[in-house]
């Protein structure tokens, strides 16, 4: 049974740095790994291995710090409009080695910052949504009043989505309250509703729906 629940803050903190840390252990221990054959003399046939292992950690951890900057944080101190370009570029760069594909068809030029945060967040969701493989269509308007909308389809074989995210968009969290995992679809819609909007999910057979409105046009229906 799904609750309204609100995290305090030093939960939510808490929660996103877990969501944070559990993506960047792989590459950081990557780097460990490939400095230990370095430091060893008796692996030195495995030393370009080694360097392209460290090559390889170093950007994937790059990107996602670069990534969760502004997905989670302020990314930068001043308000204002970020480029969808930029968004592309760091979605691009955090998901290079994923199994979906990324299509890109964002008509905005620009989206204010709490719709940035957002289409990141859902980004990131629809990505773990197809696991098997697939697409994940990417697509956001903003008008000049700076009111967005979001829609990221995740579309593959076996794609699907845990009902508690679904629940969590809302604010609404299950028995066991929020985790490393449910926290994100919770922080995507929590930022959604504190800019006068909401994020929705609609589950189909091999495709997962995610529809956000951020604005004066949250009053109306999502289609």
């Amino acid at each position: 049974m799904s609750t309204q629940h609100t995290p305090t803050a030093s939960e939510l903190a808490a929660l996103l740095c877990a969501r944070l840390c559990h993506d960047l252990v792989s590459p950081v221990s990557a780097l460990g790994a490939a400095l230990s054959v370095l430091d060893d003399e008796n692996a030195a046939d495995m030393r370009d291995d080694a360097i392209e292992l460290i090559r390889t950690g170093a950007n994937q951890a790059h990107a996602k710090l670069e990534f969760v900057r502004l997905a989670f944080g302020a990314g930068g101190s001043r308000p204002g409009s970020i480029d969808t370009g930029e968004l592309k570029r760091l979605a691009e760069a955090m998901f290079a080695s994923s199994k979906p594909d990324l299509v890109w068809k964002v008509q905005a030029a620009g989206l204010d910052k709490p719709a940035a945060r957002v289409l990141l967040n859902l980004v990131w969701m629809a990505v773990d949504n197809v696991p098997r493989g697939g697409t994940v269509t990417v697509e956001a308007t903003a008008s000049d009043a700076g009111d967005s909308r979001l829609k990221i389809v995740a579309a593959g074989p076996r794609a699907r989505i845990d009902p508690a995210y679904v629940e969590a968009l809302a604010g609404r969290a299950g028995e066991d309250g929020y985790d490393g995992r449910s926290i994100q679809p919770y922080y995507a819609g929590l930022i959604a509703r504190e800019h006068g909007g909401r994020v929705e999910a609609r589950a189909e057979e091999e495709r997962i729906e995610y529809v956000a409105l951020l604005g004066a046009q949250a009053s109306v229906q999502a289609a």
